[in-house]
């Protein structure tokens, strides 16, 4: 990608001159610490910026959202978690999320609100999706125009949340092919890492999920796995590895794509 580095506020920042962002980007552990997931928030800075978003992020008061915990079954440490960020959000009166996380958006949408935390969450696709549709964002295929793309379904995007068309209508303007495996949309598969696997050892077995799903995208022949979920693109990155096939195709987030494409 190309561009001078943008400047990202702080809500704390914003405040203080008085200001009040359109939307909070909500970055998450994986795109805050993970290197390669840095990118994918750094896309989606970029695209935010080109549009001309007002748009800020919690900086140092982000905390996780208590995701991994809860579903590792720690209700308590979850529940501290979430305070945590609710009590920081609504200080700030926080309306309007975004986030390139499935875990995150799902939490965050549909977990929160019980602990008094209510707000208008979208994943990243949705509003990359929105501002096409409402002509703000033009795309073009650039180097990515002919290419069979096939995109994997994260859990907390498609199954528990739903949203199957706005990624693949997003890919559809790169003026690519896109493939689809059996299992996608309401039949999707995992890629191995939802519900705190991906920070625990495998299970006895004689497979490991990510290399099936790898296996399954690969059979396709794509140039490029597309994903909308930082943990998604750890495990299909790994799953390509282990059929030697990082140089035939590339695992890349929707909003890279875009941000490339666009050269952002």
């Amino acid at each position: 990608m190309s561009g001078t580095p943008v400047k990202v506020p702080t809500m704390a920042e914003m405040m203080a001159n008085g200001e009040t962002p359109e939307i909070l980007f909500w970055v998450g552990c994986s795109g805050s610490f993970d290197d390669r997931a840095k990118k994918i928030t750094k896309a989606i800075v970029r695209i935010l910026d080109h549009v001309g978003i007002k748009f800020a992020i919690l900086g140092t008061e982000e905390g996780c959202t208590g995701d991994p915990a809860k579903r590792a079954g720690n209700e308590f440490l979850y529940q501290m978690q979430a305070m945590q960020n609710i009590t920081v959000m609504n200080g700030y009166g926080v309306k309007k999320i975004v986030t390139g996380c499935p875990h995150c958006f799902n939490t965050i949408k549909n977990e929160y609100p019980a602990l008094g935390g209510n707000y208008e969450v979208v994943h990243h696709t949705q509003l990359v999706q929105e501002l096409i549709d409402q002509g703000r964002l033009k795309v073009q295929g650039g180097a990515f125009k002919g290419k069979k793309i096939v995109f994997h379904d994260p859990c907390y995007l498609g199954r528990a949340n739903e949203v199957y068309e706005a990624p693949r209508q997003v890919i559809s303007r790169l003026d690519a092919e896109l493939a689809e495996m059996k299992r996608s949309r309401a039949k999707g598969f995992c890629c191995g890492a939802g519900g705190a696997q991906m920070f625990k050892e495998a299970e006895k077995g004689t497979k490991e999920v990510n290399t099936e799903r790898a296996e399954e995208a690969l059979a396709l022949n794509p140039d490029i796995i597309a994903v909308g979920c930082p943990f998604c693109n750890t495990m299909m990155t790994d799953g390509v590895k282990h059929f030697n096939k990082e140089d035939k195709t590339k695992v890349l987030d929707v909003a890279e794509l875009i941000a490339n494409a666009n050269d952002l």
